[in-house]
């Protein structure tokens, strides 16, 4: 039986599940269904990230990822205290490893100030010491506020509000194809059809083939790029007291491979950023050949291949050779060793790439008759979720008329 809605929320990450709390908030009588092609919500980027609450730092001023990280963590900290959710802030410190690395630091640290980041302090080779014992640099940027929590947990907190509230949350629903009628649109699964006034999509590694099948034709394609991960031993994560990164290449959105204390007391160390064989190939095996195939013949994917290929190489070298990998760990953190590193899991970043190859930097959202695209969020859209929820909102109402 073909249900009706006034709006549909396609993804079931944390993205989508915080429009849906949003929109209800601001419209408790809305008719709101949230599709989710998986069993259970946040399966993908929302239960494969680092878990880290960002501070802002990193994002050019004026930027979406800028005002929405900053606006996003602070929201996403109230939520977790009110709901009384696993949330702890250690801190971050960026680490200048060498001397070259020292104006990107500084430009760093500029940002911060701009983004109006809390706390944030250039410290130097003694007083980060004081903070990271064991982590050696020769100056560093601390990011007191940077926090650290469990994603997938609010995610699912999220949904059993919205689904409290009377809203549909309608799970194994693989939209297959979408219609437009007049006025609004028909999407199916195999199994299944809903109605609507309007939709957003939230579909993330998944959002332009969404945007494509109602019609649209963005100018970029998603790339998925692998990171995995290795846990360190109880030995290793004694070394590490919050969040070390290094100095970013400022020409990647990618952060380089730091170590990340989790939520429930593991320490982790990475991501690489690999081209993964597939939008869900979490494996190293994993070969998806539709996926591959596309990828292949959009010409953004070769232009982008031309221009970082020699970034490519090294990260494939991290991923090949072990020894590659634990020496950019050992920048930050000399005292860990081979030993103390075992394989852990590993998450897919839904990247968008623009026709002429450049890798899309900021957030992308997208309005279009009856329908808003979210088409690039990566991180830290987790952290941004409460305010990207709060600014799709407002874009719904505005275009839909709810």
């Amino acid at each position: 039986m073909e249900q009706h809605y006034d709006v549909v929320i396609v993804g079931g990450g944390i993205v989508g599940a915080a429009l849906a709390f949003e929109l209800l908030n601001r419209r408790p009588l809305l008719r709101l269904a949230l599709l989710e092609k998986e069993s259970t919500v946040g399966q993908h980027q929302t239960g494969h990230n680092s878990g880290v609450l960002h501070s802002g730092i990193y994002y050019r001023p004026g930027s979406l990822k800028a005002q929405l990280c900053v606006e996003g963590a602070r929201r996403m900290a109230e939520l977790c205290a009110s709901r009384n959710l696993p949330f702890l802030r250690c801190g971050k410190l960026i680490l200048a490893t060498v001397e070259a690395e020292l104006p990107v630091l500084a430009d760093l640290y500029q940002r911060g100030l701009a983004n109006r980041v809390e706390g944030v302090q250039l410290l130097d080779d003694v007083q980060l010491k004081q903070i990271e014992p064991h982590a050696t640099g020769v100056r560093a940027i601390h990011c007191p506020s940077t926090a650290i929590l469990d994603f997938q947990r609010v995610a699912r907190e999220l949904v059993d509000d919205v689904r409290s509230r009377g809203a549909s949350v309608l799970t194994n629903f693989r939209v297959r194809r979408i219609r437009s009628l007049s006025p609004g649109w028909r999407l199916d699964s195999l199994a299944a059809r809903v109605s609507t006034a309007a939709f957003v999509n939230c579909a993330g590694l998944h959002s332009d083939r969404i945007a494509r099948l109602s019609g649209m034709k963005p100018d970029l394609q998603i790339i998925p790029f692998r990171g995995e991960y290795f846990r360190l031993s109880t030995r290793g994560a004694a070394l590490v007291r919050g969040l070390i990164y290094p100095v970013p290449d400022p020409r990647l959105p990618f952060l380089g491979v730091h170590l990340t204390r989790r939520i429930y007391g593991e320490v982790d160390a990475g991501p690489n950023a690999l081209l993964a064989m597939g939008r869900e190939a979490y494996q190293k095996g994993d070969f998806r050949f539709g996926d591959v195939l596309r990828f292949l013949s959009y010409r953004g994917f070769w232009k982008m291949a031309r221009r970082y290929w020699r970034t490519a190489g090294s990260e494939m070298r991290r991923s090949l050779r072990e020894s590659a990998f634990i020496k950019a760990v050992q920048r930050l953190v000399p005292e860990i060793r081979a030993e103390d590193l075992r394989p852990a899991g590993c998450g897919i970043r839904a990247q968008a790439v623009a026709d002429d190859g450049s890798l899309v930097d900021d957030f992308r959202l997208l309005e279009a008759p009856g329908a808003i695209h979210v088409l690039n969020a990566p991180s830290p859209a987790a952290t941004a979720s409460l305010a990207i929820a709060s600014r799709l909102a407002q874009m719904a109402l505005d275009s839909f008329k709810l």
